[in-house]
């Protein structure tokens, strides 16, 4: 670029409208409390309370204080969690260089106005509107705009819009509108996948609160209505609906999900990963293979020059200024550019044109006003007609001793495609720094059953040989992607490679979807605006904060430090959060699946649905909430293979069904033998407690020191609510022989029926059906 332009004054800044309109990665503190408190659920809980209230049995309100206390701790986590996150974003968000009275300045992008000159360079997310005030050539990705995925010269004059991406080339763009105003605005904000990653877990849980929102209205109604007309006695019918509509409401779950996914959030948060949506940590928890680019990933990031090689007649001093005036030339930042830079000064060569580097060309150059030009790249892309077998050979051995090559060349004839006239100067050797960690790394994921591809740029064999260095399995199974057409078997590719090189952005989306479409779930890990399209492809996609804009803006995580490593505690979390929620996600359907049959078959009984809301609420919070929330910080690292609803009914049905019978029984004896209501539910409520103590212990395995006591201590805890302060919770008398007879028997023999249901109806039946 020739003269500098001088940009906006401070006055001038201050009468402009700024860029604000940013869409915020958390809700509202407004809408988490809305969505916390103004649920069906809780609805439906208040208008039960109001109904109870009318009969002034208080002490049967005490399920109240339960979903206060759930609707608060719910929106106190997640308050917690926001706060932590939008701390987080702040740090990930990338601020942009303005151009004001003629200094470069960084700034937060919401401080962007009108007017401003913004400066470009490569990998770069265009924020807003604008046209290019200066550039020396510059080519831009369109593709969230247009959908295709070539890039775009421009040239001054020409329109930049935002949510493009800047794939070659430097530019000061003249900003011309912003916030809201901006063409592509919209188009942009649904080219962040993070917001549209689905999760099945929450798709289930929703699915399972829609068929209980038209099941749990008309059969509270049905049962209120029979109960009244029966008995005539508008107490007992409104305390038994209650309890019954009370039963199949899995509001713990709910809260449970809620919670512990904002709660893993906020645990990456401290970890420095940000999470841009919470279901991403479910997608990362099914995840079985994980493609990564070689930099940032495999090695630091940070490249060096191991060596000059001059050939011909050229020496090192000429071959290392030819590489420092192109580099120098496009004033470019990359890292292959900042190693030359390292160790060459600017020699102030006079600038005709330039040719900045980009993925499809794989190499970049300069014309001078002498007339000559300087080529600098990878060689198979600046020589394809091929170079002398001895430095053909040279390269190669380079190669596998994991360095990666550039050739650098002269001509005098115009820089045209394809190139003519090329002299080769001389080779210049890159040497990657390999992460410390990377060995561990690997070693982790490997004996998670996770598998690896390395996706990268650069040639397979240097790749191939760096990911050997770092202990991946399988490295000698390398393809050179520029010699692969396009209509290639991509599945076959996938299936048997492990490192691909020499990789265009197009190969990479097609190679991961090659892999979905054999039924795994990818992960895709770079940090480039290359990577940009297979990140968007994935099922899971992870970018690094040091890297482009681009690949930072579209993905569900962001690794705040740029640290692979931490990726291993990111899929540990989401496992261990995912598998948690769906082991204990059977526990509180037991509630709602007995409570669904029960009330359907109160409704046609000549008998009163024989529990109270008293009565069920410290069971349901001894067996089922209190252990359920300790069992989710369990640590639980098995991959994820979905089959939510397969597992919870295996193990909640039997145990809904076993109450079931011996609910029919018990309610039988009080026909038969005039047992009085209180009896009759009391023994009803022991036997719900004594079976989801069963179901827990299921869940619980395999127990440890930990799991024992909680067993012993929640056993203790509801032996006393039964037999110590049983008239707290207008519990009948259990100290009775009489009593004794009859809920003695039926607790020795609850484990022997449920173990039965659980084999037969749960392994032999359920699990064989095809939940959706």
């Amino acid at each position: 670029m020739s003269e500098k332009l001088s940009g906006l004054s401070p006055a001038q800044v201050a009468k402009r409208k700024p860029n604000t309109a940013q869409k915020p990665l958390s809700a509202s503190v407004s809408t988490i409390i809305a969505q916390n408190t103004l649920t069906l659920f809780n609805l439906v809980n208040v208008a039960l309370g109001a109904l109870i209230f009318t009969t002034g049995s208080y002490k049967n309100l005490l399920f109240l204080g339960v979903a206060i206390i759930n609707t608060a701790i719910g929106t106190f986590q997640e308050l917690r969690a926001k706060k932590k996150i939008d701390a987080m974003r702040i740090l990930a968000s990338t601020p942009v260089t303005v151009r004001r009275d003629g200094e470069d300045v960084q700034i937060p992008q919401d401080e962007i106005v009108e007017g401003d000159l913004l400066l470009l360079h490569r990998g770069d997310q265009v924020p807003v509107d604008g046209s290019v005030a200066q550039t020396d050539g510059i080519e831009a990705d369109e593709s969230p705009l247009t959908g295709e995925s070539d890039p775009i010269a421009k040239t001054v004059g020409d329109q930049l819009l935002s949510g493009s991406f800047i794939v070659a080339g430097t530019a000061c763009m003249t900003v011309t509108a912003v916030a809201g105003d901006t063409f592509a605005a919209k188009l942009s904000a649904e080219a962040k996948k993070g917001d549209d990653t689905k999760s099945q877990l929450l798709a289930t849980i929703n699915r399972i609160i829609k068929v209980l929102t038209y099941v749990l209205i008309p059969l509270g109604i049905a049962l209120f209505t029979v109960s009244l007309v029966r008995r005539g006695n508008y107490n007992r019918a409104v305390l038994s609906t209650s309890a019954a509509v009370i039963g199949m409401i899995p509001e713990g779950l709910v809260l449970l999900t809620n919670v512990a996914l904002a709660v893993s959030a906020r645990n990456l948060a401290v970890k420095r990963v940000l999470v841009r949506a919470l279901s991403a940590l479910e997608s990362l928890a099914r995840v079985d293979t994980i493609c990564l680019d070689k930099t940032g990933t495999i090695t630091s990031g940070h490249l060096k020059v191991a060596q000059i090689v001059p050939l011909a007649d050229f020496d090192e001093a000429s071959v290392q200024h030819a590489a420092a005036s192109v580099v120098y030339a496009l004033n470019d930042d990359n890292e292959t550019a900042l190693a030359i830079k390292a160790i060459a000064d600017d020699p102030h060569s006079e600038i005709a044109t330039t040719i900045p580097f980009s993925s499809a060309r794989k190499y970049s150059g300069a014309t001078f006003k002498d007339g000559h030009s300087v080529i600098m790249g990878a060689p198979e892309f600046v020589f394809p007609e091929g170079l002398p077998e001895n430095i053909t050979q040279q390269i190669n051995d380079s190669a596998t001793h994991g360095l990666r090559v550039l050739v650098v060349a002269r001509t005098t004839q115009a820089l045209t495609t394809p190139l003519a006239g090329l002299s080769l100067m001389g080779l210049i050797y890159i040497e990657d720094e390999l992460r410390e960690t990377a060995s561990s790394t690997f070693a982790f994921f490997k004996k998670q059953g996770v598998d690896l591809k390395v996706i990268s740029g650069d040639n397979p064999v240097t790749v191939a040989n760096i990911a050997k260095r770092a202990g991946m399995a399988n490295t000698e199974a390398y393809v050179d992607m520029s010699q692969i057409a396009d209509d290639a078997d991509y599945e076959n590719l996938a299936t048997t490679h492990t490192v691909f090189g020499r990789v265009t952005p197009p190969q990479k989306k097609h190679l991961i979807q090659a892999l979905q479409h054999q039924d795994h779930t990818v992960a895709m890990c770079g940090d480039g605006v290359n990577d940009v399209l297979a990140l968007r492809q994935s099922d899971c996609s992870i970018a690094m904060a040091s890297g482009a804009e681009a690949a930072k803006s579209i993905s569900d995580f962001v690794l705040l430090d740029s640290n692979f490593d931490v990726l291993c505690n990111v899929l540990n979390e989401g496992r261990r959060v995912i598998n948690n929620i769906e082991r204990v996600a059977s526990m509180y359907l037991v509630k709602t699946i007995f409570s669904v049959i029960l009330t359907a078959i109160f409704v046609f009984l000549p008998l009163d649905y024989p529990i109270t809301p008293i009565n069920l609420t410290p069971v349901s919070a001894i067996a089922v909430a209190i252990p359920s929330f300790l069992l989710t910080l369990e640590p639980n690292f098995d991959r994820v293979v979905g089959q939510f609803m397969q597992k919870v009914m295996t193990i909640a049905a039997p145990g809904a069904v076993a109450i079931v019978l011996y609910t029919l029984v018990l309610t039988w004896g009080e026909y038969w033998f005039h047992w009085s209501f209180a009896a009759t539910s009391t023994m009803v409520v022991l036997m719900i407690g004594v079976i989801e103590l069963h179901v827990l212990f299921i869940n619980a395995r395999p127990f440890n020191r930990y799991k024992y006591a909680m067993m012993i201590l929640l056993s203790i805890a509801l032996f006393g609510v039964f037999f110590v302060v049983g008239k707290v919770f207008s519990l009948s008398n259990l100290w009775r022989f009489d009593r004794f007879i009859v809920y003695g028997p039926l607790i020795l023999t609850s484990l022997p029926v449920y173990m039965f249901l659980q084999e037969f109806l749960g392994k032999r039946v359920l699990a064989k059906i095809h939940w959706r």
